[in-house]
């Protein structure tokens, strides 16, 4: 059975809000120094409401990714209260923080797609025969 179209708006405005007000936390409020520059890209929440999945762009490696999760992690009983004081909530949903990789996955799409239009330009400059060699390698 098709779920209600009210709550799946309900449920994306919910998300939305969870995103800001985790955001803004994130840019003052949280003091603990394991806590890298990052931001809230996405909150995905799960059908129920129960539990949502909070989705960060950290800028550094993945020592500091790993301890601005970690950080969030320990943290998230300070955050789940604060967004119930907030927004009003009854119930705060479950939240897991993961570091988001859709960035720079598409910064390597992208890279790899360069890549191959060079090639493709330099097979129809130098007649073909070479990249089409190249490329079956």
């Amino acid at each position: 059975m098709a779920e209600p179209r009210s709550r799946i708006y309900h449920r994306g405005r919910v998300a939305e809000g969870l995103r800001e007000e985790i955001g803004s936390m994130l840019e003052g409020e949280l003091t603990d120094p394991r806590i890298g520059f990052c931001h809230v890209t996405e909150v995905v929440m799960n059908p129920a409401s129960k539990s949502a999945r909070v989705f960060l762009a950290v800028d550094g490696g993945e020592e500091i990714e790993e301890q601005t999760v970690e950080a969030l992690q320990a943290a998230k009983g300070f955050i789940r209260h604060e967004l119930k004081e907030r927004m009003g909530l009854q119930r705060v949903p479950e939240l897991t923080f993961h570091v988001d990789r859709k960035e720079r996955l598409q910064g390597r799409i992208d890279e790899l797609l360069h890549r191959a239009e060079k090639r493709a330009r330099k097979g129809t400059q130098s007649g073909g025969t070479e990249s089409s060699g190249r490329a079956a390698e």
